[in-house]
Protein backbone atom coordinates (compact mmCIF):
# COMPACT_ATOMS: atom_id res chain seq x y z
CA UNK A 1 0.00 0.00 0.00
CA UNK A 2 2.51 2.35 0.73
CA UNK A 3 4.82 1.69 -2.47
CA UNK A 4 1.31 2.46 -4.33
CA UNK A 5 0.59 5.84 -2.54
CA UNK A 6 4.57 6.65 -3.20
CA UNK A 7 3.91 5.69 -7.15
CA UNK A 8 0.74 7.64 -7.32
CA UNK A 9 2.33 11.15 -5.74
CA UNK A 10 5.15 10.84 -7.92
CA UNK A 11 3.29 10.58 -11.29
CA UNK A 12 0.49 13.34 -9.53
CA UNK A 13 3.45 15.68 -8.99
CA UNK A 14 5.35 15.08 -12.40
CA UNK A 15 2.15 15.57 -14.02
CA UNK A 16 1.06 18.43 -12.14
CA UNK A 17 4.39 20.23 -13.69
CA UNK A 18 3.62 18.87 -17.13
CA UNK A 19 0.25 20.18 -17.30
CA UNK A 20 1.36 23.62 -15.48
CA UNK A 21 4.13 24.23 -18.06
CA UNK A 22 1.52 23.83 -20.65
CA UNK A 23 -0.58 26.01 -19.28
CA UNK A 24 1.71 28.76 -18.09
CA UNK A 25 4.54 29.03 -20.64
CA UNK A 26 5.74 32.04 -20.59
CA UNK A 27 5.32 32.42 -16.46
CA UNK A 28 7.79 29.20 -16.53
CA UNK A 29 10.13 30.13 -18.50
CA UNK A 30 10.58 33.27 -16.89
CA UNK A 31 11.27 31.46 -13.57
CA UNK A 32 13.44 29.02 -15.05
CA UNK A 33 15.65 31.65 -16.38
CA UNK A 34 15.65 33.34 -12.77
CA UNK A 35 16.59 30.35 -11.30
CA UNK A 36 18.94 29.62 -14.12
CA UNK A 37 20.42 33.00 -13.58
CA UNK A 38 21.43 32.43 -9.92
CA UNK A 39 22.92 29.29 -10.19
CA UNK A 40 25.19 30.64 -12.86
CA UNK A 41 25.99 34.12 -11.41
CA UNK A 42 26.08 33.05 -7.84
CA UNK A 43 25.10 29.51 -6.50
CA UNK A 44 28.02 28.03 -8.88
CA UNK A 45 31.08 30.65 -8.38
CA UNK A 46 30.37 30.72 -4.60
CA UNK A 47 30.22 27.17 -3.91
CA UNK A 48 33.49 25.53 -6.59
CA UNK A 49 36.22 26.61 -4.76
CA UNK A 50 34.64 25.19 -1.29
CA UNK A 51 33.78 21.84 -3.18
CA UNK A 52 37.06 21.61 -4.85
CA UNK A 53 39.10 22.74 -1.89
CA UNK A 54 37.01 20.16 0.53
CA UNK A 55 37.99 17.36 -1.91
CA UNK A 56 41.76 18.02 -1.98
CA UNK A 57 41.78 18.66 2.14
CA UNK A 58 39.98 15.04 2.64
CA UNK A 59 42.63 13.17 0.09
CA UNK A 60 45.72 14.96 1.54
CA UNK A 61 45.09 14.25 5.08
CA UNK A 62 44.39 17.76 6.42
CA UNK A 63 40.76 16.47 7.46
CA UNK A 64 42.45 13.72 9.82
CA UNK A 65 44.51 16.35 11.00
CA UNK A 66 41.78 18.05 12.26
CA UNK A 67 39.67 15.29 13.83
CA UNK A 68 42.38 14.65 16.02
CA UNK A 69 42.83 18.10 17.41
CA UNK A 70 39.03 18.43 17.33
CA UNK A 71 38.23 15.07 18.78
CA UNK A 72 38.13 16.11 22.32
CA UNK A 73 35.42 18.88 21.43
CA UNK A 74 33.46 17.13 18.56
CA UNK A 75 33.02 13.88 20.27
CA UNK A 76 31.02 15.45 23.83
CA UNK A 77 28.88 17.99 22.11
CA UNK A 78 27.92 16.04 19.46
CA UNK A 79 28.74 12.59 19.38
CA UNK A 80 30.53 12.58 16.02
CA UNK A 81 34.57 11.94 15.52
CA UNK A 82 36.80 15.61 15.03
CA UNK A 83 36.49 15.02 11.76
CA UNK A 84 33.05 16.38 11.85
CA UNK A 85 34.30 19.83 12.32
CA UNK A 86 35.87 20.80 9.00
CA UNK A 87 31.69 19.83 7.68
CA UNK A 88 30.70 22.27 10.42
CA UNK A 89 33.14 25.16 9.48
CA UNK A 90 32.87 24.16 5.56
CA UNK A 91 29.13 24.45 6.07
CA UNK A 92 28.97 27.29 8.20
CA UNK A 93 31.53 29.96 5.54
CA UNK A 94 30.55 28.32 2.58
CA UNK A 95 26.31 27.49 3.20
CA UNK A 96 24.44 24.70 2.03
CA UNK A 97 24.52 22.23 0.53
CA UNK A 98 28.26 22.09 1.79
CA UNK A 99 27.75 20.18 4.58
CA UNK A 100 26.22 17.27 3.18
CA UNK A 101 28.98 16.70 0.41
CA UNK A 102 31.52 16.77 3.30
CA UNK A 103 29.02 14.34 5.49
CA UNK A 104 29.05 12.21 2.37
CA UNK A 105 33.07 12.26 1.50
CA UNK A 106 33.96 11.76 5.01
CA UNK A 107 31.35 8.80 4.84
CA UNK A 108 33.00 7.28 1.91
CA UNK A 109 36.33 7.11 3.42
CA UNK A 110 34.74 5.53 6.88
CA UNK A 111 36.06 8.72 9.12
CA UNK A 112 31.98 8.45 9.98
CA UNK A 113 29.63 5.60 10.37
CA UNK A 114 26.06 5.76 8.94
CA UNK A 115 24.94 6.90 12.45
CA UNK A 116 27.24 9.78 12.79
CA UNK A 117 27.26 11.39 9.33
CA UNK A 118 23.05 11.35 10.00
CA UNK A 119 24.09 13.61 12.82
CA UNK A 120 26.26 15.31 11.44
CA UNK A 121 24.38 16.39 8.23
CA UNK A 122 21.89 17.70 10.76
CA UNK A 123 24.14 20.21 11.46
CA UNK A 124 26.33 21.34 9.11
CA UNK A 125 23.68 22.74 6.28
CA UNK A 126 23.54 26.49 7.13
CA UNK A 127 23.24 29.69 5.27
CA UNK A 128 26.64 31.57 4.58
CA UNK A 129 27.31 34.84 6.44
CA UNK A 130 27.37 36.70 2.49
CA UNK A 131 23.96 35.82 2.12
CA UNK A 132 22.35 36.16 5.42
CA UNK A 133 24.39 39.84 5.65
CA UNK A 134 24.47 40.40 1.43
CA UNK A 135 21.74 38.82 0.07
CA UNK A 136 18.53 39.09 2.83
CA UNK A 137 20.06 41.78 5.74
CA UNK A 138 21.45 44.45 2.89
CA UNK A 139 19.67 43.32 -0.49
CA UNK A 140 16.22 42.89 0.65
CA UNK A 141 15.84 44.44 4.45
CA UNK A 142 18.58 47.12 2.97
CA UNK A 143 19.20 46.94 7.16
CA UNK A 144 22.76 45.63 7.98
CA UNK A 145 22.25 45.35 11.70
CA UNK A 146 19.73 43.09 11.29
CA UNK A 147 21.92 40.74 10.08
CA UNK A 148 23.68 40.39 13.22
CA UNK A 149 20.28 39.37 14.93
CA UNK A 150 19.74 36.52 12.08
CA UNK A 151 23.19 34.95 12.20
CA UNK A 152 23.39 34.72 15.98
CA UNK A 153 19.71 32.94 15.84
CA UNK A 154 20.83 30.29 12.75
CA UNK A 155 24.38 29.66 14.02
CA UNK A 156 23.76 29.09 17.32
CA UNK A 157 20.01 27.46 16.50
CA UNK A 158 22.36 25.25 14.39
CA UNK A 159 24.37 24.23 17.16
CA UNK A 160 21.88 23.84 19.44
CA UNK A 161 20.25 21.18 16.76
CA UNK A 162 23.61 19.37 17.05
CA UNK A 163 23.61 18.67 20.47
CA UNK A 164 19.90 17.31 20.54
CA UNK A 165 20.65 15.20 17.91
CA UNK A 166 23.36 13.55 19.79
CA UNK A 167 20.77 11.50 20.95
CA UNK A 168 19.53 10.23 17.76
CA UNK A 169 20.46 6.54 16.83
CA UNK A 170 21.52 5.50 20.66
CA UNK A 171 20.34 2.07 20.36
CA UNK A 172 21.28 1.53 16.95
CA UNK A 173 24.43 2.05 17.30
CA UNK A 174 25.50 0.35 20.19
CA UNK A 175 28.93 -1.15 18.92
CA UNK A 176 29.40 0.86 15.38
CA UNK A 177 30.85 3.80 16.76
CA UNK A 178 33.59 4.85 14.91
CA UNK A 179 37.23 4.40 15.85
CA UNK A 180 38.72 6.88 17.91
CA UNK A 181 42.87 7.85 17.46
CA UNK A 182 45.02 6.28 20.33
CA UNK A 183 45.57 9.34 22.63
CA UNK A 184 49.57 8.35 22.74
CA UNK A 185 51.29 11.02 22.58
CA UNK A 186 50.82 15.26 22.23
CA UNK A 187 47.79 16.11 20.25
CA UNK A 188 49.56 18.22 17.51
CA UNK A 189 52.26 15.53 16.65
CA UNK A 190 49.24 12.62 16.57
CA UNK A 191 47.36 14.72 14.55
CA UNK A 192 50.63 15.42 11.83
CA UNK A 193 51.14 11.13 12.30
CA UNK A 194 47.80 10.82 11.22
CA UNK A 195 47.59 13.34 8.36
CA UNK A 196 51.00 11.47 6.87
CA UNK A 197 49.79 8.15 6.95
CA UNK A 198 46.18 9.69 5.44
CA UNK A 199 48.43 11.39 2.60
CA UNK A 200 50.67 7.97 2.03
CA UNK A 201 47.38 6.00 1.52
CA UNK A 202 46.44 7.72 -1.59
CA UNK A 203 48.59 6.22 -4.44
CA UNK A 204 46.78 8.24 -6.69
CA UNK A 205 49.24 11.12 -8.46
CA UNK A 206 48.37 14.83 -8.39
CA UNK A 207 47.31 15.37 -11.50
CA UNK A 208 44.73 12.66 -11.36
CA UNK A 209 43.39 13.78 -7.63
CA UNK A 210 43.20 17.41 -8.85
CA UNK A 211 41.32 16.83 -11.61
CA UNK A 212 38.59 14.55 -9.63
CA UNK A 213 37.95 16.77 -7.17
CA UNK A 214 36.92 19.46 -10.08
CA UNK A 215 34.66 16.73 -12.30
CA UNK A 216 33.26 15.70 -8.78
CA UNK A 217 32.94 18.74 -7.76
CA UNK A 218 30.99 20.33 -10.86
CA UNK A 219 29.33 17.27 -11.81
CA UNK A 220 27.45 17.76 -7.99
CA UNK A 221 26.91 21.48 -8.91
CA UNK A 222 25.48 20.76 -12.01
CA UNK A 223 22.75 18.27 -10.25
CA UNK A 224 21.93 21.63 -7.73
CA UNK A 225 21.64 23.83 -10.63
CA UNK A 226 19.13 21.60 -12.15
CA UNK A 227 16.92 21.70 -8.75
CA UNK A 228 17.30 25.67 -8.10
CA UNK A 229 15.53 25.70 -11.57
CA UNK A 230 13.10 22.94 -10.80
CA UNK A 231 11.75 24.62 -7.66
CA UNK A 232 12.17 28.17 -9.19
CA UNK A 233 9.30 26.97 -11.99
CA UNK A 234 7.35 24.57 -9.32
CA UNK A 235 6.83 27.55 -6.67
CA UNK A 236 5.75 29.42 -9.84
CA UNK A 237 3.28 26.91 -11.16
CA UNK A 238 2.12 26.23 -7.72
CA UNK A 239 0.90 30.21 -7.41
CA UNK A 240 -0.35 30.45 -10.88
CA UNK A 241 -2.63 27.83 -9.73
CA UNK A 242 -3.71 29.10 -6.54
CA UNK A 243 -2.16 26.06 -4.37
CA UNK A 244 0.09 28.28 -2.38
CA UNK A 245 -2.56 30.84 -1.14
CA UNK A 246 -5.06 28.23 -0.17
CA UNK A 247 -1.87 26.68 2.18
CA UNK A 248 -1.15 29.95 3.22
CA UNK A 249 -4.48 31.20 4.38
CA UNK A 250 -4.12 28.25 6.68
CA UNK A 251 -0.76 29.36 8.11
CA UNK A 252 -2.11 32.75 8.52
CA UNK A 253 -4.55 31.49 11.05
CA UNK A 254 -1.95 29.76 12.87
CA UNK A 255 0.09 32.96 12.65
CA UNK A 256 -2.94 34.69 14.21
CA UNK A 257 -2.90 32.71 17.08
CA UNK A 258 0.69 33.20 17.86
CA UNK A 259 -0.02 37.21 17.65
CA UNK A 260 2.11 37.13 14.56
CA UNK A 261 0.74 39.51 11.48
CA UNK A 262 -1.04 37.50 8.93
CA UNK A 263 0.47 38.77 6.09
CA UNK A 264 3.31 36.72 6.49
CA UNK A 265 1.46 33.69 6.00
CA UNK A 266 2.18 33.69 2.07
CA UNK A 267 5.95 34.93 2.34
CA UNK A 268 6.69 31.90 5.09
CA UNK A 269 4.78 29.35 2.74
CA UNK A 270 7.07 30.70 -0.88
CA UNK A 271 9.85 30.40 1.67
CA UNK A 272 9.43 26.69 2.49
CA UNK A 273 9.85 26.30 -0.89
CA UNK A 274 12.49 28.81 -1.70
CA UNK A 275 14.30 30.88 0.64
CA UNK A 276 15.46 33.56 -1.19
CA UNK A 277 12.13 34.44 -2.59
CA UNK A 278 10.48 33.79 0.85
CA UNK A 279 12.77 36.41 2.24
CA UNK A 280 12.41 38.96 -0.81
CA UNK A 281 8.64 38.15 -0.63
CA UNK A 282 8.59 39.32 3.68
CA UNK A 283 11.07 41.92 3.09
CA UNK A 284 8.33 44.18 0.97
CA UNK A 285 5.79 43.58 2.84
CA UNK A 286 4.45 46.59 4.33
CA UNK A 287 4.38 46.45 8.19
CA UNK A 288 5.36 48.63 10.81
CA UNK A 289 7.36 46.43 12.90
CA UNK A 290 10.35 44.21 11.82
CA UNK A 291 9.57 41.90 14.69
CA UNK A 292 7.66 39.12 13.06
CA UNK A 293 9.61 39.33 9.52
CA UNK A 294 12.67 38.95 11.45
CA UNK A 295 10.88 36.03 13.11
CA UNK A 296 9.67 34.84 10.01
CA UNK A 297 13.05 34.90 7.98
CA UNK A 298 14.68 33.23 10.79
CA UNK A 299 12.32 30.13 10.32
CA UNK A 300 12.68 29.58 7.09
CA UNK A 301 16.74 29.87 6.89
CA UNK A 302 16.55 27.43 9.46
CA UNK A 303 14.19 25.49 7.88
CA UNK A 304 16.21 25.56 4.53
CA UNK A 305 13.15 25.09 1.77
CA UNK A 306 12.49 22.48 -0.30
CA UNK A 307 14.33 23.14 -2.83
CA UNK A 308 17.94 23.21 -0.45
CA UNK A 309 16.15 19.54 0.90
CA UNK A 310 15.93 18.32 -2.25
CA UNK A 311 19.65 19.28 -3.26
CA UNK A 312 20.97 17.74 0.18
CA UNK A 313 18.53 14.18 -0.17
CA UNK A 314 20.14 13.92 -3.80
CA UNK A 315 23.73 14.25 -2.48
CA UNK A 316 22.69 11.53 0.76
CA UNK A 317 21.32 9.30 -1.93
CA UNK A 318 24.67 8.18 -3.48
CA UNK A 319 25.30 6.65 0.11
CA UNK A 320 23.91 4.82 2.73
CA UNK A 321 22.71 8.07 4.95
CA UNK A 322 19.35 8.65 5.83
CA UNK A 323 17.59 11.89 4.69
CA UNK A 324 14.80 11.49 7.42
CA UNK A 325 16.72 12.83 10.19
CA UNK A 326 17.86 16.08 8.42
CA UNK A 327 14.64 16.85 7.65
CA UNK A 328 13.64 16.60 11.10
CA UNK A 329 16.20 18.87 12.11
CA UNK A 330 15.09 21.36 9.86
CA UNK A 331 11.70 21.32 11.45
CA UNK A 332 13.92 21.37 14.76
CA UNK A 333 16.29 24.20 13.52
CA UNK A 334 13.64 27.04 12.17
CA UNK A 335 11.67 26.45 15.33
CA UNK A 336 14.75 27.64 17.75
CA UNK A 337 15.96 30.22 15.48
CA UNK A 338 12.48 31.50 15.55
CA UNK A 339 12.33 31.34 19.09
CA UNK A 340 16.18 32.72 19.67
CA UNK A 341 15.24 36.02 17.29
CA UNK A 342 11.80 36.47 19.71
CA UNK A 343 14.08 36.31 22.69
CA UNK A 344 17.16 38.31 20.94
CA UNK A 345 15.27 41.20 18.84
CA UNK A 346 15.32 43.47 21.82
CA UNK A 347 19.05 43.42 23.29
CA UNK A 348 20.60 42.60 19.43
CA UNK A 349 18.67 44.42 17.13
CA UNK A 350 16.42 46.98 18.90
CA UNK A 351 19.07 47.95 21.78
CA UNK A 352 21.57 47.86 19.05
CA UNK A 353 19.96 49.96 16.16
CA UNK A 354 20.16 53.18 18.51
CA UNK A 355 23.56 52.50 19.34
CA UNK A 356 25.35 51.66 15.76
CA UNK A 357 22.59 54.85 15.01
CA UNK A 358 24.55 57.42 17.10
CA UNK A 359 27.74 56.36 16.47
CA UNK A 360 27.98 54.96 13.45
CA UNK A 361 25.56 56.50 10.76
CA UNK A 362 27.75 55.72 7.59
CA UNK A 363 28.03 51.84 8.17
CA UNK A 364 25.12 50.89 6.86
CA UNK A 365 25.42 53.25 3.67
CA UNK A 366 29.31 51.89 3.24
CA UNK A 367 28.15 48.17 3.34
CA UNK A 368 25.70 48.61 0.84
CA UNK A 369 27.42 49.90 -1.60
CA UNK A 370 30.21 47.14 -0.98
CA UNK A 371 27.46 44.53 -1.35
CA UNK A 372 25.87 46.05 -4.79
CA UNK A 373 29.33 46.63 -6.45
CA UNK A 374 29.85 42.64 -5.20
CA UNK A 375 26.40 42.25 -7.23
CA UNK A 376 27.32 43.74 -10.12
CA UNK A 377 31.10 41.87 -9.89
CA UNK A 378 28.40 38.48 -9.74
CA UNK A 379 26.09 39.20 -12.65
CA UNK A 380 29.19 39.76 -15.26
CA UNK A 381 31.71 37.33 -13.92
CA UNK A 382 29.70 34.71 -12.60
CA UNK A 383 28.30 33.32 -15.61
CA UNK A 384 31.87 33.25 -17.35
CA UNK A 385 33.82 31.10 -14.76
CA UNK A 386 30.87 28.79 -15.12
CA UNK A 387 30.84 28.48 -18.34
CA UNK A 388 34.84 27.97 -18.43
CA UNK A 389 34.61 25.62 -15.94
CA UNK A 390 32.26 23.78 -17.16
CA UNK A 391 34.13 23.33 -20.27
CA UNK A 392 37.19 22.14 -18.24
CA UNK A 393 35.18 19.16 -16.22
CA UNK A 394 34.27 18.25 -20.14
CA UNK A 395 37.83 18.66 -21.07
CA UNK A 396 38.90 16.10 -17.75
CA UNK A 397 36.32 13.77 -18.10
CA UNK A 398 37.07 13.43 -21.92
CA UNK A 399 40.72 12.74 -21.07
CA UNK A 400 39.87 10.17 -18.06
CA UNK A 401 38.16 8.39 -20.68
CA UNK A 402 40.71 8.42 -23.92
CA UNK A 403 43.18 7.22 -20.64
CA UNK A 404 40.90 4.29 -19.87
CA UNK A 405 40.36 3.42 -23.25
CA UNK A 406 43.85 3.51 -23.69
CA UNK A 407 44.87 0.87 -20.73
CA UNK A 408 42.20 -1.48 -21.74
CA UNK A 409 43.70 -2.10 -25.37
Amino acid sequence: MKQILHTLLFAGATSFIALGLITFPDQAVGASIHGLNMWWEIVFPSLLPFFITAELLISFGVVRFLGVLFEPVMRPLFRVPGAGSFGWIMGMASGYPTGAKIAVRLREEKQLTRIEAERLVCFTNASSPLFIFGAVSIGFFHDSKLGILLAISHYAGNAIVGICMRFYGHKEERNTTSKQTKKSGMPLLRALREMHRTRLREKRPLGEIASTAVINSIKTLVMVGGFIILFSVLTKLLYLTGITPVIASILTIILEMLSLPGELGLPIMSGMFEITLGSQMISQLALDDMFGMAIAVSFILGFNGFSIQSQVASILAKSDIRFKPYFFARILHGIIAASLTFLLYKPLYLNRQVFDYQHFPVTETVFSEQVNDLIEVTAIAGPILTIGCLALAAYLMLVQILKTKKNSA
